[in-house]
């Protein structure tokens, strides 16, 4: 199989050489879809012999769903990353060997996190995402935080992984999930259940992903991200990652989620007035 890749961007020149040279094995037919970057993304993305599309940014359910509108693919099968996202050489041979005409219409691939330079292999390790799918068989569900990309018809797993390389300062990345803590609370409120990826304990991975979140959704406010810490850092052995797993589920769990909890209790206590 030879998938077009679609990838998004913003500002991304210090991650985006690499993911491009991770997938030049795979295809020659790449789509960089900007938002626009101020720095020399869309000049690597050209040097490196993608097409380039640039799109305003709302949302990554918005803009994946944009991708898959306008891009000219040149492949029957498509494959979406992240400008931080790089393929294993396994997965891209693993790819490379599943039949044009498999049965299955899509393919959930793991995803590890590399954070301040290390390989985490406890923390979300891995988490599964459905990136590889026959064209015309996937779009993304319309969250503002957290979206899956739902395939209609038959999935699989692949087995080999991709790495979400995180290269970002601290500072930047705080900011984002500052940001993202907003999103998270605006989809709490507003979310239709009836929409997007339903939970189910005995679905694939992001089935029971979503299933287990209806769970800690339901636990009290400023209980469950320390619940969730005590989870990932010690049930799951995220202590085994070092510093580096420490810092990362001390400011994505436990910060990240307190974050949104404090945001839940703010909205709330403002539609009451």
């Amino acid at each position: 199989m030879i998938p077009t890749i679609v990838i998004l961007s913003f500002n991304s020149s210090e991650t985006l050489g690499a993911t491009l040279s991770s997938t030049k094995s795979l295809s020659d037919d790449i789509f960089v879809i900007d938002s626009g970057s101020t720095d020399r993304t869309v000049e690597i993305a050209l040097e490196a012999g993608a097409h380039v599309l640039n799109h305003p940014f709302e949302n990554y359910g918005l803009q994946r769903n944009w991708a898959i509108d306008n891009i000219s693919a040149k492949y029957s099968w498509q494959l979406h990353l992240d400008a931080d996202e790089q393929l294993s050489s396994e997965l891209a041979e693993e790819i490379r060997q599943i039949p044009e005409k498999t049965s299955y219409n899509g393919f959930l691939v793991p995803r590890y996190i590399k954070f301040m330079g290390k390989l985490l292999q406890y923390n979300l390790a891995p988490t599964f995402h459905m990136r590889l799918f026959r064209e015309g068989a996937g779009h993304c569900e319309a969250r503002h935080y957290d979206q899956h990309f739902i395939c209609s018809g038959s999935i699989s797993k692949v087995r080999y992984h991709m790495i979400d390389d995180i290269r970002m300062s601290l500072s930047e990345w705080t900011r984002r999930h500052n940001n993202w803590a907003d999103a998270e609370v605006i989809e709490t409120l507003t979310a239709n259940s009836s929409e997007g990826v339903q939970g189910r304990l005995l679905g694939n991975s992001i089935e029971k992903k979503r299933f287990l979140r209806r769970g800690y959704n339901a636990l009290p406010l400023f209980v469950r991200p320390f619940l969730l810490f005590f989870y990932r850092y010690f049930v799951c052995f995220g202590f085994l990652d070092g510093k580096e797993g420490l810092i990362f589920c001390v400011l994505q769990v436990l910060w990240f989620r307190f974050l949104i909890d404090a945001k839940l209790l703010e909205a709330t206590r403002s539609e009451r007035k």
